[in-house]
């Protein structure tokens, strides 16, 4: 992007440090924002007098006293205060803006590049409502393939900033006749000003179009505008916590998605998150399309009822250029769309079998004896757990590549991990961005961090100094050359399978990036200090040669931290006295304070976060990148994991996302509350994730992190984080012990719920390759498979799992009642296989127990399940297979499976086998390749066939009769028992 000659550092954050390392008094981060604030900022000089700004920060009318209850009070009322700078203006001013007029229009190779000239209409200056407008943009439309059409638009004369290919690489060398694309672009030349339409070619129906509102292209103001008819169903333009169907009317107020990324406790609904996906899909009756803006900078997405019969859609960027892809998806398949998605982001990665076991974790394990007594909870409670996750506490004062010496000595913290894999179990711990800024002390980590020169600077060349967990920090610059070695080198050091902590996938956090520091941070020391970071301990540590692993911890719970211990408290205070001031008030760097201001309730765009007027190693500014930076460390973690583990799947967790992420990782829903609306909005967040953004690894924080929960919340949510892809029970310091072992009813439901996770986890396995060959979904909307039913459309309660398993959870408090649509289609009890014929309908299920979920296999499908689970996924492994045949309605059903060793990357096809099944006219066929040796016993158990009216006379197997076999007249179901030791092709015979 381009600034001219205003590029300066408005404020300095270099301090004598002195104070904050002398200070050892440490406490915790503030974790709430409450209350409202709405002030009037003065317009610049290129503001329209229609143009008010909004601030909204966090205040409370008086003291009161710090409590669990008071947590869930504040936090209620944070998910009610949507952002905080924003600006608003007349939507009637920006449409008569005089836009751009056609100047010049070329075509080339063959039709499909198609290049206008546009300019400022002669003698005017263009809108100018937040500085002058470039005067002359190109347009390059080219349909790529039959169903991408890309159009870009930049500044003809003068370079800006786009989102780098080593973030996103775009395809290369992709064109096609328009004659075969299925979408269609179109414009105008008269009457001005210039507009463009994309439509379907098929129908000529109007997908998007800037008809009627004039395109503005301003240095840091970017508007673009697309009527929507009421038919629009709109989803995606995350992160949120929104309803998965976006509202456009929203009670008259519309919607606005603001994407920058923050550090987002709580997740609040009407609030920018973690991550940013500028991306929708737009379902009709009529079709499903998809359109991503690829762009990085900050943005306002409105979503507006203009009139009873018409919505729109706006797009309100503070830089960067118009990069948008429209991709065609079908008239009758949604999920053609997510496949197509796919082909332009990238495939999702291949995660290791074992990540899709159940994950135990929670902050404020207090030492290496909590963490040893919570796997020995697991186990003596028969709960299985696969994977045992440490949060920062392990760490030394919060500094990353680091143990606490007393806490989690090294060799103790070795011999647990030894246990865990000894066991076939795995270990996690998290690992945060922000390096302790202790220069001179012997800490490796930025000693040869600054040896290399890979943390952020401020614009006079010092080191960019923020405030997260151990204090002062500096940030790594993800576009430095140097930054991947320095990254991957502390990882084979600190995380050596011989003298370091041997992990086997690793969680990074605070990525967005965060900084506790508000903005202005003038004194980040000052602020640490003021913060008491590191937080103190607050117990003693226990003896070096304390037991472990003793087989007495039936019921291990950990102690809260008390919330007067934080600085939650100080935090509280401090914003009442600030709410009043505006941060930015004499700010005149446009990079801090640009004349757009977007809706980040942080408040400024530096608030609590890396400044934006910073300019990185490649020479450009956190301004324009300042969304990528949790998928470059993404990027750069997984290039670090595989180096120190070659050609095995590592498990990456992150929390900060953009477009694309889901090439190199999976991703939590971040820090949700214990409460049930976030239980029930869980549901919707993976949805986007997995069936828009192309991120199918992902799950929320099972239980809710934040709060206490409550024995019936977490055994609800047990049975429904066992259908999350991403299954892990985590929470926070402040709050109650919720492992599953802690209450008797939640040990019952995560015992149900495993066992049937584990169950079905070749077939989840096997969706996630398919995710990762062609871009199949492995969570789905229902309107995915019935894309005319318009009864689907809002629906996000319910999903599918996979192809063929629909979910339909209880979600309401303290009920053993849930009402659950089931589309025109033939239906299977998941329990007993009992058939439903629904013609759309909803269903009133009662009596479901805290140990059941209701499920349904759609007819047509063929299910592999292994035959019984077990304790960790090394043994399921060793389990055979049986097989469920739900037929339709024409008595046919289809399905795969796909095995492989679990974790080599991009194995080979030869060691690989993938299987069909298919089921038709009573003969189910099993085929296709058996490359994989999954060994003797580990073969083909039961065959299962739904819907059979009679007991046949005689079953056959390969033209052999078979003696065992089973029929339920009530349920119509028959089992067959074909004891075939090895996977491999067999064909099944009804007579």
């Amino acid at each position: 992007m381009m600034h001219g000659n205003s590029r300066h550092s408005a404020l300095s954050n270099w301090v004598a440090r002195d104070d904050y390392l002398k200070d050892e008094k440490r406490s915790k981060l503030p974790l709430v924002y409450a209350g409202l604030f709405i002030i009037l900022i003065g317009l610049s000089s290129y503001h329209f007098n229609v143009v008010a700004m909004w601030w909204r920060s966090s205040v409370s009318g008086a003291a009161v006293a710090i409590s669990s209850t008071l947590f869930t009070t504040l936090f209620a009322a944070v998910a009610q205060a949507p952002g905080s700078f924003g600006t608003y203006v007349d939507p009637a001013v920006l449409d008569a803006c005089p836009g751009y007029v056609t100047r010049k229009v070329t075509t080339s190779r063959g039709g499909s590049e198609v290049t206008i000239q546009l300019g400022l209409p002669a003698g005017k200056k263009g809108c100018a409502v937040f500085g002058p407008d470039v005067e002359e943009l190109t347009l390059v439309a080219t349909y790529e393939t039959d169903s991408r059409l890309h159009v870009k638009i930049t500044d003809s004369k003068a370079r800006r900033y786009e989102v780098p290919e080593s973030v996103f690489p775009r395809p290369k060398g992709s064109f096609t006749s328009p004659k075969k694309s299925d979408l269609k672009f179109s414009y105008t030349t008269s009457p001005n000003p210039f507009s463009f339409t994309i439509s379907r070619a098929s129908t000529n129906e109007v997908l998007f179009t800037t008809a009627g509102h004039s395109i503005i292209f301003e240095d840091q103001y970017l508007r673009v505008k697309t009527a929507l008819p009421q038919s629009a169903n709109i989803y995606g333009l995350g992160e949120t916590t929104e309803w998965f169907q976006l509202d456009t009317d929203n009670g008259g107020n519309g919607t606005v998605r603001t994407l920058w990324s923050r550090d987002a406790f709580g997740v609040p609904q009407n609030s920018n998150l973690y991550g940013n996906h500028p991306l929708y899909y737009d379902h009709r009756t009529s079709g499903t399309h998809g359109v991503l803006l690829l762009n990085s900078n900050g943005m306002d997405i409105k979503l507006n009822q203009t009139s009873p019969s018409d919505r729109s859609l706006e797009y309100n960027v503070i830089g960067g250029v118009l990069d948008f892809y429209f991709l065609a998806g079908s008239d009758n398949n949604p999920a053609a769309v997510a496949k197509q998605y796919s082909d332009l982001a990238g495939r999702s990665v291949e995660f290791p079998y074992w990540s899709l076991g159940f994950h135990q974790c929670r902050f404020g394990y207090k030492n290496f004896v909590d963490v040893a007594n919570v796997i020995d909870g697991y186990k003596n409670a028969g709960i299985p757990l696969e994977t045992m996750w440490t949060d920062i506490d392990y760490m030394q004062d919060r500094l990353i590549f680091t143990v606490d010496p007393k806490y989690f000595p090294l060799d103790r913290l070795r011999e647990i991990v030894s246990h865990l894999h000894a066991n076939k179990q795995k270990y996690i711990v998290m690992t945060d961005p922000a390096v302790a800024y202790h220069p001179d002390t012997g800490y490796g980590a930025l000693d040869r961090g600054l040896e290399k020169d890979v943390f952020l600077k401020n614009q006079n060349g010092s080191t960019h100094l923020g405030v997260v967990w151990p204090g002062v920090t500096a940030y790594p610059d993800w576009f430095h050359p140097n930054t991947q070695d320095w990254w991957t080198g502390e990882f084979k050091s600190f995380y050596s399978a011989d003298t370091g902590v041997d992990i086997d996938g690793v969680w990074i956090d605070m990525n967005e990036p965060a900084s506790f520091c508000e903005f202005p941070c003038n004194d980040p020391y000052g602020a640490a200090v003021e913060q008491k970071l590191p937080p103190a301990r607050d117990t003693l540590p226990p003896s070096h040669d304390a037991p472990i692993f003793s087989g007495s911890s039936s019921n291990a719970t950990v102690s809260p931290r008390s919330l007067d211990s934080t600085h939650f408290t100080h935090m509280f205070s401090k914003r009442q006295s600030e709410a009043t001031v505006d941060p930015l008030e004499g700010v005149t760097d446009p990079l801090l304070n640009p004349p757009y201001r977007i809706a980040n309730t942080a408040g400024a765009l530096s608030s609590r976060t890396a400044y934006t007027n910073i300019v990185q190693a490649n020479n450009n500014t956190q301004y324009d990148t300042h969304n990528l930076y949790g998928s470059m460390m993404s990027t750069a973690t997984r290039n670090a994991m595989i180096s120190r583990r070659p050609n095995r799947r590592p498990l990456i967790i992150t929390r900060s996302t953009f477009a694309g992420a889901g090439r190199h990782v999976g991703k939590w829903l971040g820090d949700n509350l214990s409460t049930w609306d976030q239980y029930r909005r869980s549901i919707g967040g993976m949805l986007n994730f997995a069936s828009i953004f192309n991120i199918p690894m992902v799950g929320s924080d099972v239980c809710g992190f934040g709060d206490n929960t409550t024995e019936t919340l977490c055994a609800r949510w047990a049975m429904l984080g066992a259908f999350n892809p991403f299954y892990r029970n985590h929470n926070i310091d402040t709050g109650i012990s919720q492992e599953f072992y802690v209450w008797p009813l939640t040990t019952e439901a995560a015992k149900a719920a495993i066992d049937t996770r584990y169950r079905l986890l070749d077939y989840l396995y096997t969706a996630f390759h398919s995710a990762h060959v062609d871009g199949s979904t492995v969570l789905s909307p229902l309107w995915y498979q019935y894309p005319k039913d318009t009864t689907t459309y809002p629906i996000d309660l319910q999903f599918f799992y996979g192809p063929s398993l629909l979910v339909s959870p209880v979600t309401e408090e303290n009920s053993t009642t849930v009402k659950y649509y089931l589309p025109a289609d033939t239906w299977y009890s998941f329990v007993d296989l009992s058939a439903v014929s629904s013609k759309g309908e909803w269903v009133t299920q009662q009596d479901v127990s805290y140990t059941q979920i209701p499920l349904h296999i759609k007819g047509g499908s063929v299910v592999p399940l292994r035959n019984e689970s077990a304790m960790t996924t090394t043994e399921l492994r060793k389990k055979p297979f049986s097989i469920v045949v739900a037929p339709d309605a024409q008595g046919k059903a289809s399905g795969v499976l796909y095995v492989d060793d679990g974790e080599t990357i991009d194995p080979a096809q030869s060691k690989t086998t993938q299987v069909t099944f298919t089921f038709s006219g009573k003969k189910l066929s099993v085929g296709g390749r058996f490359g994989y040796d999954s060994g003797f016993g580990v073969g083909w158990k039961t065959v299962k066939i739904a819907g059979v009216d009679k007991q046949p006379a005689r079953v056959s197997v390969d033209g052999r009769a078979v003696k065992g076999v089973k029929y339920d007249a009530k349920t119509k179901v028959l089992e067959v028992e074909v004891a075939i030791d090895r996977l491999r092709a067999f064909e099944l015979v009804l007579a």
